[in-house]
């Protein structure tokens, strides 16, 4: 007989359903503490959004996850920190987690065996110096380690950085990436990163992180704002995870010059050699996004030269050296993480320790536990990691804990909290901590990293000034800690040696001791501008001196930040600052904590800012909300003396926030002005389907323009060709040179109208009557053509003799007059510069490219000496002269050209002071400044370039 399986019998009981009923009672009771409030039955959900519908903001969130650690003994992956959306995601993290809970720190492990101490590279110039000294001094040595788990690590030593870099490079060269193009990196923390970043400097170009999606539920608006700095820096290649190909292909429909998308293994795949570009000190090495609008991403232009100044000055605060070992978490798309902790590792060979951002949200006693483990000496963090640990962590994770090895604890990257300080502290000296060890610091991308450092092991200091007086006459005014009106403020330190920090007013005059005004500053790593930001760059600078939009205020030398400039309310020549009441706010029952946005928005009819308070709260109930309301206003009129005009309680998600979590004010009052708060979430899948069909409309777009382009290009040369035979023909037929070279100019004119080139001359004044040498930048195939129909003057053109050999040029070049010179035949090239020296004297009109060549990429390359050896020995002037456009009409790379405004600046003439090479060299120096001032591009002339080619071909020789 069958066994009894009728619905009468007994079910065994199911161990899941147990785990729900008690993850739905933990997350109730969180819930409940986070409101202030008894959460309703129904919305603890298990598919219930853990930030929509339970209203749980990130940091609740980590909370959650180390109460269900605890209740359910399991370790969860630390993907779930970022990636759960719901209780159900949750409830398979547990199931499927491995068994075991938040453990104690494991004993000390063995040091990788290295020679502590090491020579450093002092006397590199660029980055790619640097690593090339430790990979050919010091190959094994481990420069990385990472802890890719709980249980397991990697490491990765210098002599594997610059193999593993060697071999990106050339997969980018293989893509087709030419030298000075960014490339934006859209990488998680791991090996693959370092290789890759320097593989795009070995390869030539510009590296741009941009941080992956950690979310579907913001996938819109993430993908709009890195389609946004695409877009600004011209990317042409895209590195990412393999999971992340298809999400970037949408970025390919919003950025038109997006050639490819790659992950790091395919570049890695194919073994080859690179050709190394040899980079200069005075190069981008680094474009870092500051966090901004959607539609105004800055790109803070970093230099070799700045980088490494910056990286020094830091290690000698310090006192860095190969002993120590710095531990992070921080994301590498981060200038803190990228620059402070790798590439100052990297310079002063101290062993990098370093973890995934999302294994220090899961579990932030991660962060300690490695400390304890590697003996780690320095480390950074923004302050609501401090704040994480002073207040979420359980005593019984700390247990054998030991940070006494721990010297530098940095705190940076957004305001410092006083109190944030004091509880880490004493949270953390029964385990070792030296309090003297907390340093706050400031810093800024416009400065590569830091500025201000405390002196060494101060520990923390805090300033207590009066808020009445602050805000009526800015000056901060020493009051007690126990004062009614105290407002605490933290010293970040001095200036770093070779950097000096001002305090001015609206009008740029420098300010007293204990006066608030704006923080400029000025030092060997202060960026150049923004790229590709004239506007942004402009507003950047105050002559020397560099805004970096932060107030505060020195005293006893040291620095104190009262906030930023662009979020200081002004109210009845008064300063509100938000940040005080966005805090006070937040610890109102019912209002989501970290959640709160203050900013003023001008009233069209008055003309005056209004005090606008957003706070997310899941609050529906009228009275309840009526009373929010009122608990607001209390709160306000407490600190500033006055309501809110308006308190907007909106619905979880309505505070728009940066990717490191800080509140993005301007942002939210753009929305709050669109009138899009508290707008229903847009669920992820119209968000793609959204961003999918402005990618086809982006790309039906771009086909129309590349097919108008190709018809363009098909004009172009037909064009060309009718008037390269119409110019044979006459150089043929028409007698005399003069003759010839006048119809020459004529047809270029032509075919410059045919095709749409507008050429424009500007200093035409500056010719002499007499013959002169002019020199011109290099920027195209097109220059010859554009110097013919902009100058009206018989142009005698030097050229290399490999032209004379052309079967079809050769002969045309020839009966325009073009004279040929000898490059690499030292007897015949001495020979050829005696002609050039006679034929000036004789009276014709010579013109060079004193680059010798050009490139795709815009700049100014080193000059040659020919040209102005001649000028010299032959007594005639040399004339400069600046092409601006041509680059763009036709680039290096293409034969596809641009239709657009070509200028031809002619400048004064130039005469050298005798006739030897030194007087040669001067007028080489003076005519390159001069073009270089009216090209529009940058410097990009390489100190080994052969400038001195000729040095040896004067007639005196």
């Amino acid at each position: 007989m069958q066994a009894d399986t009728s619905l009468d019998a007994p079910r065994p009981t199911n161990p899941a359903d147990d785990v729900e009923r008690r993850l739905l009672a933990l997350a109730a009771e969180l819930v409940a503490e986070a409101r202030g409030a008894p959460a309703e039955a129904s919305r603890v959900a298990l598919d219930a959004q853990l930030d929509r519908d339970l209203g749980l903001d990130s940091l609740a969130r980590v909370e959650l996850g180390l109460r269900v650690e605890r209740a359910f003994a399991v370790r969860l992956p630390a993907e779930l920190a970022a990636q759960a959306q719901t209780l159900r995601d949750l409830l398979e993290g547990i199931l499927a987690g491995t068994p075991g809970g938040a453990a104690a720190p494991s004993r000390v492990v063995q040091r990788p065996a290295q020679g502590a101490d090491c020579p450093l590279p002092d006397a590199a110039r660029t980055l790619l110096e640097v690593l090339d000294w430790h990979a050919e001094h010091q190959p094994e040595r481990v420069h990385v380690t990472f802890l890719a788990s709980d249980d397991s690590h990697e490491t990765l030593t210098y002599g594997e950085l610059r193999t593993r870099a060697r071999r990106v490079a050339a997969g980018l060269q293989r893509a087709g990436l030419v030298a000075h193009e960014p490339v934006a990196i859209m990488l998680p923390s791991g090996l693959e990163y370092f290789a890759t970043w320097f593989g795009v400097l070995l390869a030539g170009g510009i590296p741009v992180p941009i941080y992956p999606p950690a979310r579907m539920a913001t996938i819109e608006d993430h993908l709009r704002r890195q389609a946004g700095i695409l877009q600004n820096c011209e990317a042409t290649l895209l590195v990412t995870v393999p999971e992340a190909k298809l999400l970037a292909r949408l970025l390919r429909a919003e950025v038109p010059s997006l050639r490819q998308v790659l992950t790091p293994r395919e570049l890695e795949r194919d073994a080859g050699e690179p050709q190394v570009h040899a980079a200069r000190p005075h190069e981008i090495a680094l474009l870092q996004y500051t966090s901004g609008s959607t539609g105004d991403p800055k790109g803070v232009i970093l230099t070799h030269a700045d980088l490494l100044a910056n990286v020094r000055a830091m290690g000698k605060a310090v006192g860095a050296s190969p002993r120590d070992v710095f531990v992070s978490w921080l994301p590498l798309y981060h200038d803190m993480g990228l620059i402070g902790a790798w590439l100052g590792s990297l310079y002063f060979a101290m062993h990098l320790v370093l973890m995934s951002p999302l294994a220090f949200l899961a579990r932030p006693s991660r962060w300690l536990a490695a400390v304890h483990t590697w003996r780690g000496t320095i480390s950074a963090a923004p302050n609501f990691a401090y704040e994480l640990l002073a207040s979420r962590v359980d005593e019984q994770e700390l247990e054998g804990l030991d940070l006494s090895s721990w010297r530098w604890a940095f705190n940076g990257a957004e305001a410092v909290s006083a109190d944030t300080l004091d509880r880490f502290a004493k949270r953390f000296a029964p385990h070792g901590l030296d309090p003297r060890s907390i340093a706050p610091v400031f810093g800024l991308a416009e400065c590569a990293l830091d500025l201000a450092f405390p002196p060494s092991r101060r520990g923390a200091l805090v300033d207590h000034v009066d808020r009445e007086a602050l805000s009526r006459t800015r000056r901060a005014v020493p009051v007690s800690a126990d004062h009614p009106r105290a407002v605490p403020v933290v010293a970040c330190g001095r200036a770093l040696e070779g950097y000096a920090i001002r305090i001015v007013d609206r009008a740029g005059r420098e300010l007293g001791e204990r006066v608030e005004g704006r923080v400029e500053l000025k030092g060997p790593s202060a960026t150049q501008g923004y790229y590709r930001n004239p506007e942004a760059t402009a507003a950047l600078r105050d002559g020397d001196w560099l805004d970096t939009g932060d107030l505060g205020y020195l005293a006893d030398g040291e620095l104190h930040l009262t906030g930023r400039a662009k979020d200081v309310i002004i109210r009845g020549g008064h300063n509100v600052y938000p940040y005080e009441l966005e805090d006070a706010v937040g610890a109102i029952p019912g209002v989501r904590k970290g959640c709160v946005a203050v900013f003023g928005s001008r009233d069209s009819r008055t003309q005056t800012e209004r005090i606008i308070v957003v706070a997310e709260t899941r609050e529906s109930e009228r009275s309840r909300r009526e009373a929010l309301r009122a608990d607001v206003n209390r709160r306000a009129i407490e600190l500033i003396g006055s309501p809110a005009d308006e308190v907007v309680l909106a619905p979880p998600q309505s505070v728009r926030k940066t990717s490191s979590g800080k509140i993005r004010r301007s942002a939210t009052r753009e929305a709050y002005e669109r009138g899009a708060i508290g707008a229903a979430a847009v669920p992820a899948w119209r968000q793609l389907l959204r961003l999918g069909a402005s990618g086809v409309a982006a790309s039906a777009g771009r086909w129309g323009a590349a097919l108008g382009r190709a018809l363009y290009g098909a004009w172009f040369w037909s064009a060309f060709a009718v008037t390269c035979l119409v110019a044979a023909a006459g150089a043929f037929l028409i007698p005399g040179q003069a003759r010839r070279q006048r119809f020459a100019g004529t047809l270029c004119r032509a075919l410059a109208a045919a095709v749409g080139a507008r050429i424009t001359l500007e200093g035409g004044e500056h010719f002499p009557r007499g013959p002169f040498v002019l020199v011109a930048n290099h920027q195209s195939f097109a220059d010859v053509l554009v110097l013919f129909a902009a100058i009206p003057r018989e142009l005698v053109f030097v050229a290399k003799r490999e032209y004379r050999e052309h079967p079809v040029l050769g002969p045309l070049l020839a009966r325009v007059g073009t004279r040929f010179v000898e490059r690499f035949d030292v007897e015949r090239s001495v020979a050829d510069a005696r002609a050039l020296a006679a034929a000036a004297r004789a009276g014709e009109t010579l013109a060079f490219f004193p680059e010798g060549t050009f490139r795709r990429a815009p700049g100014l390359l080193a000059f040659r000496s020919g040209a102005f050896v001649t000028a010299a020995e032959a007594g005639v002037p040399v004339i400069p002269v600046a092409l601006v456009g041509d680059r763009a009409f036709l680039r290096a790379d293409t034969w596809i050209p641009r239709p657009g405004a070509i200028r031809v600046v002619v400048t004064p003439p130039l005469v050298a002071e005798g006739s030897g090479f030194a007087a040669a060299a001067r007028l080489r120096a003076a005519a390159r400044a001069a073009i270089l001032a009216r090209c529009g591009e940058p410097d990009a002339a390489d100190e080994t370039a052969p400038v001195f080619a000729l040095r040896n071909t004067s007639p005196r020789s």
